[in-house]
């Protein structure tokens, strides 16, 4: 197993915002004074990503409200990162379980207990009301930003639409749960809520801050809730024209503890021929099944038998 990254960036000290407006704790609500969209904003959904954290922090020390409709700014898995340790910073991920794979109505609704499915509950409420949510992630390895988007045509339009440094990736989830972006009306292709999720960077990177803050604005700009000339002084970064989107077409699954890459790997590399071995797993060859193929996310920081270690995908 490889080690972790090196923390450059510092834990957000969140005390001050455990009270809220809102009743639940770490969740605050700030209102503009004409109707406009209803937008929740999440960060902490992993302890130890806390990218997003420190942007919605900077935004509630500031006073920020917005000019029309309703902001609710929500720190989620805080007891996994109240755990975060330097020293160790993969450990404080969750508690109990991967609190983005427990979003689906029978699980929220059943009877099972656990740190992350309590907390999910508190949550669901505002999930629930909201028109637009952008979840705010970070990746284990180096990496340029990424907004996932689902594989609705509203979400990967409104992820382009942005214009960030960000490369839009298409896909249908995963196998083990579902995520906080693809819960209930999220997903509903008749609907209209709009749901993203952005993996920002490496977690500790303070890029990964920047480019928080960046599609952060962007997305609140592009939602109603301000105009671009009422974005906090130094948070959008200089507007880049979207490649085409990477539509995730298969995923490698690794089947042992003896996985490796065949090549040091971070992510948006096109393989040019079908066939190429991207990896051994167990002895076995792990090729690409097609030619310019895309990789996404590769990640050996979890690997054990049944996770993935790299999405597959081609441009749109």
């Amino acid at each position: 197993m490889p080690g972790h990254h090196p923390v450059h960036t510092l834990a957000p000290n969140l005390s001050r915002w455990s009270a809220s407006n809102t009743g639940v704790d770490h969740v605050h609500e700030r209102s503009g004074a004409a109707p406009g969209p209803e937008i929740l904003v999440t960060a902490l959904v992993h302890g130890n990503e806390y990218s997003g954290a420190i942007a919605l922090a900077e935004l509630l020390a500031a006073g920020w409200a917005p000019a029309r409709g309703r902001v609710t700014l929500a720190f989620c898995n805080v007891a996994a990162f109240e755990r975060f340790d330097a020293a160790r910073p993969d450990d404080s991920r969750f508690i109990d379980e991967d609190f983005n794979r427990v979003w689906a109505a029978d699980v929220l609704d059943g009877p099972r207990r656990s740190a992350e499915l309590d907390r999910a509950r508190q949550l669901r409420p505002f999930v629930d009301r909201a028109t637009h949510l952008l979840d705010l992630h970070s990746m284990h390895e180096p990496c340029a930003p990424l907004l996932v988007t689902g594989t609705l045509a509203r979400n990967i339009a409104f992820a382009q639409g942005l214009r960030t440094s960000g490369q839009v990736v298409v896909d249908s989830g995963h196998a083990d749960g579902v995520r906080m972006r693809d819960y209930g009306e999220f997903s509903d292709a008749h609907g209209g809520r709009i749901a993203l999720l952005l993996e920002a960077g490496q977690h500790w990177d303070p890029r990964a801050v920047s480019a928080a803050r960046d599609t952060l604005m962007r997305f609140l700009v592009q939602a109603g809730a301000l105009a671009r000339s009422e974005a906090p002084m130094g948070w959008l970064l200089p507007d880049r024209e979207p490649p085409a989107p990477v539509v995730v077409t298969d995923r490698v699954v690794a089947a042992s503890m003896d996985f490796r890459f065949s090549d040091s790997y971070t992510g948006g590399e096109v393989i040019a021929k079908a066939g190429t071995v991207i990896a051994i797993d167990a002895g076995r060859e792990v090729t690409t099944p097609y030619d310019g193929c895309v990789l996404v996310m590769p990640s050996l920081r979890q690997l054990r038998p049944g996770v993935t270690t790299v999405r597959l995908g081609r441009r749109a």
